[in-house]
């Protein structure tokens, strides 16, 4: 089992390891994500991937969402280099329960990861793009 696009067809094998895959399309999230970004966050550590990767993945899963996040990260250029990147940037999500059952899911929510840091002037400028684009939301604060 590989955690990319191509590995994550293979479903009967992931269901057969107790892993649920998303059930909307991954790359269309994610090539949505790209062109028209919406939901863009700094810092994408595990907590990241885990709660606000989650709440985004079960908004896809509702249909309340049709497009993936831009995942920013301006610290440790290792997480884009080695956590995303070479997985077509999904996760696995698991919960360990405290009966000892253990909840396991491919996320599918992050369309990419940008590494901000001046090192990486292409990746930088994609993300300015990101928020000058007209399709990227601004919330207010109250």
């Amino acid at each position: 089992m590989n955690l990319n696009f191509c590995g994550i067809q293979e479903r009967s094998k992931w269901e057969t390891a107790g892993i649920t895959l998303p059930g909307y399309d991954v790359r269309v999230v994610s090539q949505l994500g790209k062109e028209a970004p919406v939901w863009a966050h700094f810092g994408i550590g595990n907590i990241f991937r885990v709660f606000i990767g989650s709440i985004a993945d079960e908004l896809l899963e509702f249909g309340a969402m049709d497009r993936g996040l831009t995942c920013l990260e301006n610290f440790d250029e290792e997480i884009v280099e080695k956590i995303y990147k070479p997985f077509d940037d999904l996760a696995l999500k698991v919960i360990l329960r405290k009966d000892g059952q253990k909840d396991m899911k491919v996320l599918g929510s992050m369309a990419q990861a940008l590494r901000t840091m001046s090192a990486y002037p292409e990746e930088r400028r994609q993300a300015m793009n990101v928020f000058s684009s007209p399709s990227c939301r601004w919330y207010p604060l109250p």
